[in-house]
């Protein structure tokens, strides 16, 4: 089947863009429906059968009927209920305020019919679904026996009259309760301004609901938005990391040894330069300690002291030549130093024996 059997190149995307993003759980971009031609058509060809939802256009049809009907038995159980709790309610007042005040006789006569009234239909009701289930009854009791116990026809009429205004009482401050609730600024408004906010209060809670509901479909659109965009980011931030450890192998490193040359060079002309205002400190400090004739006077003095050292020096070397000579006749050198020695410290202690004996005869 060719694409041009449905519609046009554009006009095709743009559809299939429409329903993968509406009947779809998870959004398809550009790319991959142009990746997957054949998938394509078949999305095209889905759409014409699927509505929104992703049933079928019979079903939806027949969901919808069904759904209709919920909400109309919705409604009518709805309203039964809430009429049964105002009935209730105004029972449970009733009793709190015969403990609290003094009732009128026409009081006790309502709420008493009421109470008599609605016992009686509950129990009917009740014994009604026993017999239809077959199960026997308490005390063999019929439904004849139980309308027996209903009260006298003008009570009930006069009671169900004043019943629809208590009622209507009731569920007034209800609404004016939730109207308060919902806009609070409403609590200093008049009866009947309350009554006409509150004529509008279901659509404006339908509004509520229903930008509730577009907030959440549009978050859970941003999530899902969210989630590809991070996954996303975390490919580029490794792509980035890739590029910054590719940077710094090849042109860090390459570099590093030109910048050692270079702190070195800089080292070492820091280096010089202390050196020479180290001496230029110490110059400083001599011309500041030392006077032209200070200095004269020094002069002649390293003169003279270099004078009498190199005569040392000549003196030194003229005893080691000599030292040098008598090296060279070896062992019997030594032996006659060593005699010389001898004789010499003998000769001295002969002279000092006769000295010593000189003073004794004297």
């Amino acid at each position: 089947m060719a694409s041009g059997d449905f519609c046009s190149p554009g006009e095709g995307m743009e559809i299939l863009q429409q329903v993968c993003s509406k009947q779809l759980p998870r959004h398809l971009s550009e790319e991959d429906l142009l990746q997957n031609a054949h998938f394509s058509k078949l999305l095209l060809s889905l759409s014409q059968h699927m509505d929104e939802s992703g049933l079928n256009l019979t079903l939806a049809k027949e969901q919808a009927q069904a759904w209709k009907e919920v909400r109309l038995h919705k409604a009518t159980w709805l309203r039964s209920e809430i009429l049964q709790r105002v009935i209730q309610e105004l029972l449970v007042d009733y009793y709190i305020k015969t403990q609290d005040t003094n009732l009128t006789s026409e009081d006790k006569k309502f709420h008493e019919t009421l109470e008599q009234r609605l016992l009686v239909t509950e129990l009917t009701q009740l014994l009604g679904t026993r017999q239809e289930k077959e199960v026997p009854s308490l005390l063999g009791l019929e439904k004849a026996d139980l309308l027996e116990l209903m009260p006298p026809s003008e009570d009930f009429v006069w009671m169900r009259a004043r019943l629809t205004l208590e009622v209507e009482e009731q569920l007034k401050k209800k609404c004016f309760t939730l109207l308060c609730y919902h806009s609070p600024n409403s609590d200093s408004d008049s009866e009947t301004l309350k009554a006409a906010k509150v004529w509008n209060l279901a659509e404006v809670l339908v509004g509520e609901k229903q930008q509730c509901q577009d907030a959440k479909s549009q978050q859970k659109e941003q999530m899902v938005l969210l989630e590809k965009k991070s996954a996303t980011y975390s490919q580029v931030l490794l792509r980035c990391l890739a590029l910054l450890q590719k940077l710094l192998q090849e042109h860090r490193l390459k570099t590093q040894s030109e910048l050692d040359r270079i702190n070195a060079q800089y080292l070492e002309m820091k280096c010089s330069a202390m050196i020479l205002k180290l001496w230029m400190e110490e110059l400083k400090i001599l011309s500041d300690t030392y006077t032209a004739e200070k200095v004269e006077v020094h002069r002649l003095i390293r003169d003279r002291l270099e004078g009498a050292i190199s005569l040392q020096e000549q003196d030194m070397e003229k005893s080691r030549q000599v030292l040098n000579t008598y090296e060279v006749l070896g062992e019997e050198f030594d032996r006659l130093v060593k005699e010389y020695t001898q004789l010499k410290q003998a000769a001295e202690n002969k002279r000092w024996a006769l000295q010593e004996f000189s003073k004794a005869y004297r």
